[in-house]
């Protein structure tokens, strides 16, 4: 039985609504198509890290500390999709917590070097850490990773734009992916 509120106090739409748009924002067309983010479901599992890692960071910075409570909340709603997902492809439920485990790591871990790669300065950190993460490439930094860095600044500063309360009852927005691609067209990247 799902409780109307979640222990942040916010209604649980709220936290489907701000969940699903992290979601829909990672499934993006864009980011498979034109970045060339592995379609596969390591790629989109990336991908979803990424976009709650940047909600959660959003919601954890100035005006937003007083949010934290909603930021926990998608947290979870992260932890237990990730959870239902390992269910839906047919993992065990004794094997559930370890990969659950696994995955908390995976998050923390590039929580972690995506935190330290955008305080660095320069942009080649993240660019890294992206191409690291995202692309499985510990050689090289591909032009790829270079876009999506990109992006990941562009989305940063979108979501610092709109206002935590807004956020906070469920209005939350992201830049188009396709915004990065048209930038690089006329600078010619």
């Amino acid at each position: 039985m799902k409780w109307p509120f979640t222990r942040s106090g916010a209604p649980e739409r709220t936290i489907s609504a701000l969940y699903g748009a992290i979601v829909a924002q990672a499934r993006a067309a864009d980011f498979y198509q034109s970045y060339r983010v592995p379609d596969t479901v390591n790629g989109r599992c990336d991908m979803i890290m990424l976009h709650v890692f940047l909600f959660f960071r959003r919601m954890n910075r100035n005006d937003a500390g007083k949010h934290r409570a909603i930021g926990q909340a998608v947290f979870d709603r992260f932890c237990q999709d990730m959870d239902d997902n390992l269910r839906e492809m047919g993992i065990g439920d004794l094997k559930v917590p370890k990969q659950m485990l696994k995955i908390g790591e995976a998050y923390y871990g590039r929580a972690n070097a995506y935190e330290d790669a955008i305080a660095a300065p320069g942009d080649r950190a993240l660019a890294a850490a992206l191409s690291r993460n995202v692309y499985q490439n510990d050689s090289e930094i591909s032009a790829e990773a270079n876009r999506l860095e990109r992006y990941v600044r562009m989305a940063i500063e979108h979501l610092q734009t709109q206002d935590a309360a807004v956020i906070a009852a469920g209005r939350v927005s992201w830049p188009a992916p396709a915004a990065v691609i048209a930038a690089d067209s006329m600078v010619g990247v």
